[in-house]
């Protein structure tokens, strides 16, 4: 396999463009391959959180359990997303995107053999939910950028539809995996039940490495060695001085690194996960907005490409971040959400965990609805419909989602039996969110982020996940303090309740504040030539 050229499969170079856009014949092999993850993926991520709470945590005592179990959750999934920046960065560095999606993948096919084999140990299981962040999570960002490597500007028009395929087979191995794995799990046990999606991640791998000689592969690049690149440019911005003027920009970046220093002192109290992502948060905000106060200062040492080129990156990296409260309602779907349906009347041989079974289902109908139906409908009405404002609205149908599961739960507080059918309404909501915001944004990601840096920008969009599942560990822990307790006992609301109502608005004054910001985004097209 050659890594060191971009050629195209059974073409050359110099080849004249077509007159038609082709679909590259490689494709089906990439989406094919995510399909069969996918169905591993949710298939033990759907039933984690109940297998938690009726066999690992019972030494718990039950009142603590449901806590321990939903933080055990949300700091899987934060693991998930932080480690595609570790993908990102050996993709783009050293080994390119093929190379660090194989090998990564058996690491991910490892974690899956701990969770069949150490059902009844903590720690084996454990370890097995960190190899499947570290595979999963790995991968993650590469999947998606390799998908766009397959593309150049001649055929870019095919690539959001194959995004929209490549999000549809995720949804339709959640589906699957959503209605059947709860069943297994109780019918067969742990074993088969986190066997299965082991052996379709085995499968996922075959499938990728099959097509290995048919790709489009783009080498590891080699920013680490341009004296004009990201790191280097903010660097000089920070550190470079200006006759008569002060250096504020340094000055917030350097309060960044006192404030992460200080979140982990916290550790003790907040828990290692939480001190660590708020420190990054901390350290990554505080140091961008410097960056962005002196950024001028850069062009007495780079060109102007390179420091114009970190400044479409912290752009972009704003928007990312006000996408965040959007994953921390999104992912509760699979935590809060059940332990919410645990209390709703259903049928005996109906699982709770199976209502995640509805999400992927409405994807499915929802994508080839909006790309044949709605979105024309709308361009009729002469309503431009793009990447940014189908982001912007997606964030606000998420909120809305979780009024309606508020309200549910008021409902169920009061001593109301409430039907589990009632939840088919904020699903549809949370999923036309879901497909407004995270199918566009992965080509989005992709078309946006400059050539050298594929890799590292998609990872940033999976860290956004990361962020938002902190801002729900962070919601758990400060309403186990007595004020805030009492503060929410005094609005005659439960907790649960409380917190649902808060996500809502929480996501509500993110979809503004996007708006706002999305209307002086210039958009790129970052393909290759």
């Amino acid at each position: 396999m050659n890594t060191s050229t971009i050629a195209a499969p059974g073409g050359t170079a110099g080849s004249a463009a077509q007159a038609a856009p082709k679909m590259p014949p490689q494709i089906p092999y990439i989406i094919a391959n995510e399909g069969c993850e996918r169905f591993s993926f949710y298939g033990m991520r759907n039933i984690l959180t109940v297998f938690l709470m009726t066999s690992l945590l019972l030494a718990i005592p039950e009142p603590l359990r449901k806590g321990e179990a939903k933080e055990v959750f949300h700091t899987f999934v934060i693991g998930v997303y932080f480690f595609p920046l570790l993908g990102g960065w050996l993709s783009d560095r050293f080994f390119g995107k093929y190379n660090t999606i194989f090998w990564l993948s058996l690491v991910y096919c490892a974690g899956h053999a701990c969770l069949a084999i150490f059902e009844n140990n903590l720690r084996g299981f454990y370890f097995g939910l960190f190899l499947i962040a570290l595979g999963s999570g790995g991968i993650k960002p590469l999947v998606s950028s390799f998908i766009g490597d397959q593309f150049d500007k001649s055929n870019r028009t095919l690539a959001q539809k194959v995004f929209d395929a490549f999000y549809w087979i995720i949804n339709f191995g959640s589906f699957f995996a959503s209605l059947l794995m709860p069943i297994f799990l109780d019918r067969f046990g742990a074993s088969v039940a986190f066997g299965i999606p082991g052996a379709l991640m085995f499968l996922a791998t075959l499938i990728f490495w099959s097509g290995r000689r048919k790709y489009t592969h783009v080498p590891a690049g080699q920013s680490h060695r341009d004296p004009h690149g990201f790191l280097k440019v903010v660097r000089t911005a920070l550190l470079a001085q200006a006759p008569g003027q002060g250096r504020g920009g340094l000055i917030v970046a350097g309060l960044g690194v006192v404030l992460a220093i200080g979140a982990l002192a916290l550790t003790p109290n907040l828990g290692f996960v939480i001190a660590f992502c708020s420190a990054l948060v901390l350290v990554m905000g505080f140091g961008g907005i410097g960056a962005w106060m002196q950024l001028e200062r850069a062009r007495a040492v780079h060109p102007a490409e390179a420091v114009e080129g970190v400044r479409q990156v912290l752009r972009l990296l704003v928007l990312f971040a006000l996408v965040t409260p959007f994953w921390s309602l999104f992912d509760q779907k699979a935590s809060t959400w059940v332990l919410q349906a645990d209390q709703m009347a259903k049928p005996e041989w109906f699982k709770s965990s199976m209502m995640q079974a509805l999400n992927p289902a409405l994807v499915m109908i929802l994508i080839p609805f909006n790309n044949l139906v709605l979105y024309p409908l709308l361009a009729r009405l002469g309503l431009k419909v793009t990447a940014l404002r189908r982001m912007g609205a997606g964030i606000a149908f998420a909120g809305l989602a979780w009024i309606v599961v508020g309200g549910l739960q008021l409902w169920i507080d009061g001593g109301h039996a409430v039907d589990i059918t009632w939840q088919v309404l904020p699903y549809a909501l949370l999923t036309l969110g879901e497909v407004l915001v995270s199918a566009t944004g992965l080509e989005f990601a992709y078309s946006q982020a400059p050539l050298a840096m594929k890799g590292v920008i998609t990872s940033f969009w999976n860290l956004s996940v990361t962020i938002g599942n902190l801002w729900v560990l962070l919601a758990n822990s400060s309403v186990k303090g007595s004020a805030v307790t009492a503060y929410i006992q005094s609005t005659g609301t439960s907790v649960t309740a409380f917190q649902m109502f808060f996500f809502a608005g929480f996501a509500l004054l993110a979809a503004l504040l996007f708006a706002l910001y999305a209307r002086g985004y210039r958009m790129q097209d970052n393909y290759r030539g």
